[in-house]
């Protein structure tokens, strides 16, 4: 900065760069615009998958948006706020994130033709917040209700969510165990249901096929029965769960203990062997057959144990220990003495398993467990990997219904609505940010446009066909059949998706088109990333690099 000939001062560190003005904001619009364009192709059931190749050569074959942004190594400041929308979306409803990142990337790639025609971004800002709003009051009166004894109704919704999967030829038994295990760990609290997926436990192994996936009502641990003559059935189970060492606590301070004859010896011996076969008689005597211990356990009470015929796993960790108690009804006991026959867990069967090279301990049939396990089987480690991505995202949509208890149609259908309705309501808000929610209307229809593109049907022609549709009495739930290329009723074609996600997929992509709007100045401190301004040149990857491993 000089005036009049004077020496320019320096106000920020030499090598500092610097984008300010409209060159920053179109530098930041470009980014997030190109991130959105990477997940676009994967949306929907005629979606294509990424295959992303880290720099270790571990290649993951998926068309999760989740999974994707997880893995896009991005480096421009503005793309990865996409990212956030995405994992903000996952953490949140755990379904909806190429949804909630396409429409982010064409709300700022409305938004940057307005700016183009001198339209300020807080008109953009302040429209767009205006048309979220309202967008989520026509999202509210466009769901209806569901219950959790409608399980045909729960079993649309997941296999809606799967039906863009790669487990194409084991949805419907996917679907089923989805909505089995989130029915199995729904409880009532005050008034509300509520459904906590993290007591679904998912193991994976591979062998067989995606078919032999199996819901276990209870617990699945990957343990081996502690000593080899232990049975390795148990039916009618009493379990322990012990929070405790089964073996001789050493003391906190140094001891020394001086033995001067062989008699000595053995008595101090003895003794221990008598502590060590209390600890198991203290078992045997509580009626328990099974038992579970977080902490070690001495080889003589192992001993001990297995002559009064009980099986005992050692080392299981806390949250398994937990599980097990939510699915046995079991109590979890610190102390060995507190332990009765009203603190044991029950269970129909509790048995070892080998599959493959691994054995298994699996504790079958609990009575109403809180707990259960899904053991996903597969051909190969990416058949299983996917498959569990797309069981987690199911498992969330069915949790997000049971705990609301609203849905809507899906295939475009609601975007549709949204449209028309936004486009109304843009006419009651005049002024600059008129321009706002009309464009916000036409970053909402790139949905349904995105659906009929990925399944190779004309956009044009199915979007002029979609909004004379919703013109037309009661037809808020028409939306786009990618597999006929018609407009048809979407409630009665089954596909239906939780409010909730909707709703948050207008939330996460406004935030985020609202938070890169504001900005108006990017600078790049020397030392933090290198000295030099992520920049994007025309047509080029800028500032995102190693994307993945996916060529462009």
């Amino acid at each position: 900065m000089s005036q009049g000939g004077q020496v320019p001062i320096l106000v920020l560190k030499e090598g500092t760069g610097r984008t300010t003005g409209r060159e920053a904001l179109k530098n930041n619009i470009m980014a997030a615009k190109i991130v959105a364009e990477t997940v676009k192709s994967t949306l929907g059931p005629c979606g294509m998958d990424k295959m992303l190749v880290t720099n270790f050569g571990d290649v993951a074959i998926t068309n999760d948006g989740a999974t994707i942004m997880k893995e896009l190594d991005v480096q421009h400041p503005a793309a990865k706020m996409l990212v956030e929308v995405a994992k903000a979306q996952d953490n949140e409803v755990g379904d909806g994130t190429t949804t909630a990142v396409i429409l982010a990337g064409e709300l700022l790639s409305k938004a940057e033709a307005l700016v183009d025609k001198n339209v300020h971004p807080t008109v953009i800002i302040d429209g767009f917040k205006k048309a979220s709003e309202k967008a989520l009051e026509v999202l509210d009166k466009l769901a209806f209700p569901v219950k959790l004894t409608d399980e045909k109704t729960l079993q649309d919704v997941a296999l809606t969510s799967l039906a863009s999967k790669g487990i194409a030829n084991a949805v419907d038994l996917f679907a089923k165990i989805a909505v089995d295990a989130v029915k199995q760990v729904s409880e009532e609290a005050d008034g509300k249901m509520k459904a906590d997926i993290d007591l679904i436990k998912v193991v994976k192994k591979h062998g067989k096929s995606l078919d032999e996936t199996e819901l276990v009502r209870g617990m699945v641990i990957d343990k081996e029965i502690a000593n080899p003559q232990m049975p390795k059935v148990v039916d009618g189970a009493k379990i322990a769960l012990l929070n405790a060492k089964l073996e001789i606590e050493k003391t906190e301070f140094d001891a020394k203990i001086n033995i001067e004859s062989p008699d000595q010896m053995k008595s101090f011996l003895d003794e221990e062997e008598r502590m060590l076969k209390e600890m198991s008689n203290t078992i045997v005597k509580s009626g328990a057959n099974v038992v579970f211990c977080e902490k070690g356990i001495d080889d003589m009470t192992l001993h001990f144990l297995a002559k009064a015929g009980v099986l005992a796993v050692k080392s299981v960790s806390s949250s398994d220990i937990e599980k097990l108690s939510r699915a046995t009804g079991g109590k979890i006991l610190s102390n060995i003495k507190d332990l009765t026959a009203d603190a044991l867990g029950k269970a129909k069967k509790v048995e070892e398993v080998k599959i493959g090279d691994d054995k298994l301990l699996y504790i079958r049939d609990c009575k109403n467990p809180k707990a259960v396990t899904i053991v996903i089987r597969g051909g190969t480690d990416h058949v299983i990997d996917e498959a569990e991505r797309s069981l987690h995202d199911a498992l969330c949509v069915i949790r997000n219904v049971v705990e609301d208890g609203k849905i809507v149609a899906g295939g475009g259908a609601p975007e549709a609505e949204l449209a028309k309705e936004l486009r109304k309501y843009a006419n009651k808000v005049g002024g600059r940010e008129q321009l706002a929610v009309e464009a916000f209307a036409d970053a909402v229809e790139a949905i349904p446009l995105t659906l009929a593109e990925n399944a190779g049907l004309d956009p044009i022609d199915i979007m002029v066909a979609l909004r004379a549709k919703h013109e037309t009495a009661n037809s808020q739930t028409f939306g786009i059949d990618v597999t006929t290329g018609k407009i048809v009723d979407m409630r009665g074609l089954l596909v239906l998706e939780p409010l909730r996600v909707k709703q948050q997929v207008i939330k996460s992509a406004t935030e985020a088109a609202n938070m890169i709007l504001k900005i108006d100045d990017l600078i790049s401190i020397k030392g933090t990333g290198g000295g030099k301004m992520p920049q994007m040149p025309p047509g080029g990857m800028g500032g995102m690099g190693g994307m993945g491993g996916m060529p462009y």
